[in-house]
């Protein structure tokens, strides 16, 4: 039998928490010190003896400061271990995946090495941006869909006529997936996105909405909230009521009061990143992959 210790970032301190108790496992704190120059000090108090170390961090924003904080986490717990399992929930950089420009560094490759260098023994991540590029992370790892726990979720509303619409092709299978949960439809958008201006456009074919369809635009991740925007314009309120769920709530700047704004009913994330979207909890999800990795 596993004996395992938790160690949860402050930025993922309740998933943290939650996954220790689903684990039955002794959850170390961690404090966190930010002086005047933006360095930040992590202290981790209590110590872990003879067994496996679940270092629970997240990696948004600010992405680079929680990423310096899960890989200092990780290699503290590697000192006291040689068995440190990273849950990264959120993996920044996930989409810096290829070389899109002339030029361009694939960042996501940077970071797989920094992974594998402080210690980490194994890797979870949560609906990875870019499948492709986990074959960066020379490291033993497990990529979670979201996808089934959005579809409980979404049971307990009383939809009508429910239908899935992936803003992109990229996101076409999952959306389909969680049609499937429903019993219902899905369709994708084909979007384009201009590498050097950032603009985003929506290709023909344009999908049929009519006004009898509860609409639930699903995503992996929402930051700017781009792509959502340009969605809901695009369907001009052809829509009943309109929910926005994704894995990764990011949302950067004023991004959910726009979506709202724009006429989305409600929006419902996971608590992959902490905060007041994340409706659907993954820590048995995450406790499930952990218990039963061999």
């Amino acid at each position: 039998m596993n004996n395992y210790f938790v160690i949860g970032s402050p930025n993922s301190e309740n998933l943290a928490k939650k996954i220790a108790k689903k684990l039955q496992a002794k959850y170390l704190k961690t404090t966190l010190k930010i002086f005047s120059d933006g360095e930040r000090k992590l202290t981790i108090s209590g110590h872990a003896k003879k067994g496996t170390i679940v270092v629970v961090s997240s990696t948004g924003p600010p992405v680079d400061s929680n990423l310096v904080q899960t890989l200092s986490l990780v290699s503290k717990s590697r000192e006291m271990s040689p068995n440190v399992i990273a849950v990264v929930p959120y993996m920044g950089y996930a989409k810096q995946d290829k070389e899109f420009l002339k030029g361009e560094i694939i960042t996501i490759s940077v970071i797989a090495k920094l992974f594998k260098a402080a210690g980490a023994t194994r890797l979870i991540v949560v609906d990875f941006h870019s499948p492709n590029a986990l074959n960066f992370f020379k490291l033993p790892l497990k990529n979670i869909s979201a996808v089934s726990l959005f579809a409980e979720y979404f049971k307990k509303y009383k939809l009508q006529n429910p239908l899935v619409i992936s803003p992109d092709m990229f996101w076409k299978h999952n959306a389909e997936k969680f049609a499937k949960y429903l019993n219902t439809n899905a369709i994708a958008l084909n979007k384009h996105r201009d590498r050097k201006t950032g603009k985003l456009i929506i290709m023909p074919p344009f999908p049929k909405i009519l006004k009898e369809h509860d609409v639930i635009l699903f995503d992996d991740m929402v930051s700017s909230g781009g792509s959502i925007l340009k969605t809901i314009k695009f369907l001009k309120g052809n829509f009943r009521n309109m929910y926005v769920a994704c894995t990764h709530p990011v949302f950067v700047g004023n991004s959910e009061r726009k979506i709202i704004k724009a006429g989305a009913t409600a929006i419902i994330g996971t608590n992959s990143i902490e905060g007041k979207f994340s409706k659907v909890d993954l820590s048995g999800i995450i406790s499930k992959t952990i218990q039963n990795w061999k």
